[in-house]
């Protein structure tokens, strides 16, 4: 295992970041790549404390001579998210700089070729960062973004072009539900690692062998060394399953038998009015149409102080929020129902 120090210069001089990325070089160039990153949303952990519960494993399989294709990992890969913070709170989702979601506007290549990356020289530190990461990304045959909710399931986003064809993926790792979708048109680090190949030739875009997925590890809080280790294990298992690593001990995995649905299908529920969230239901509960899903008390100790919320259709909770006030036109929850949602929105994932 190799270990660098990828440097990305600020916006003022004197400033910059770094974070490190580690190699593992496989002993047959035919055999699939892999890259992992964790923590573009830099307050988001459960990904982090998986890589580090999965080094010693890799660290194993490379003194055993068993990986076969070469892997990339990046366990923190948003430094400058890391660094802020505002009044003493984390601030990881949003450069504070440009107030953009650190999982959008990321270049969407049209082949994969790194010489049609954007000239960064003049952009912000965030786009030089995100140019870096897709560079370091581009060409691996596998790319797992790992992410986590607030409070909820561990599920995937995976587009529809490598579904079902990944199911083995989500069987392997474990996970409870899969959301597919078609469209990208935000710039999310997922969709700059598919779209490169959505026009390409066959034995280019190599579709019987691709992964590319966002990861969503449950909750922010679920950052505990069972889970990890758990996790660690899942991406084991996948990176076995498809070839990167070597491991005749493993068995192949069964079946998916979690939930799949398509991205129009979820339902956000976005509260009617601000104050404090009483959820009557939990990630994993099955619901059906008209069930209380939360209370909003708006006006407390006040005859009609309270604001029910109600299950528009039936479905699974894939999530809810950690946090418990809330502004009027947040989003309570997802709810990943049966059929297309009546207020499907347009775009890429909501993450």
């Amino acid at each position: 295992m190799q270990k660098s120090i990828e440097r990305i210069a600020g916006d003022s001089e004197g400033v910059s970041y770094e974070f490190p990325v580690f190699r593992f070089t496989g002993s047959d160039k035919a055999a699939p790549s892999a890259y992992l990153q964790a923590a573009l949303h830099a307050g988001e952990l459960p990904g982090v404390v998986a890589i580090d519960a999965l080094m010693p494993a890799l660290n194993k399989a490379a003194a055993e001579g068993r990986i076969r294709g070469n892997i990339t990992i990046v366990p923190w890969a948003n430094p400058i998210g890391r660094a802020q913070y505002h009044f003493g709170e984390h601030q990881g989702r949003f450069h504070l700089g440009t107030r953009t979601n650190f999982n959008r506007a990321f270049p969407l290549l049209a082949a994969p070729d790194t010489k049609l990356l954007p000239d960064t020289s003049f952009g912000g530190a965030d786009q030089r960062l995100k140019s870096r990461l897709v560079q370091l990304s581009l060409g691996h045959d596998i790319v797992l973004d790992l992410h986590c909710d607030d409070e909820g399931l561990a599920y995937l986003y995976i587009h529809t072009s490598l579904w079902p064809a990944m199911a083995d993926c989500a069987a392997a790792m474990g996970v409870d539900a899969v959301v597919l979708w078609s469209e990208d048109t935000d710039g999310t680090f997922e969709g700059a690692s598919i779209m490169p190949y959505q026009n390409v030739p066959a034995d280019v875009a190599k579709f019987d062998r691709r992964v590319a997925t966002t990861v969503e590890y449950r909750g922010i809080l679920d950052v505990d060394g069972a889970l990890a280790k758990a996790d660690a294990d899942g991406l084991y298992r996948l990176l076995v399953a498809r070839g990167v690593i070597a491991d005749g001990a493993l068995p192949a995995p069964g079946p998916f038998k979690g939930v799949v649905a398509p991205l129009e299908n979820i339902d956000m529920m976005p509260a009617p009015r601000a104050g404090a969230v009483l959820y009557d239901v939990k990630p994993g509960d099955r619901v059906i149409r008209g069930d209380r899903l939360a209370t909003i008390v708006h006006a407390p100790g006040e005859i009609d102080g309270r604001t029910e919320v109600f299950a528009p259709q039936d479905g699974i909770i894939l999530t809810r929020r950690s946090r418990r006030i809330i502004r009027a036109g947040e989003d309570l929850l997802k709810l990943v129902g049966d059929r297309k949602s009546a207020d499907a929105r347009s775009g890429t994932l909501e993450d």
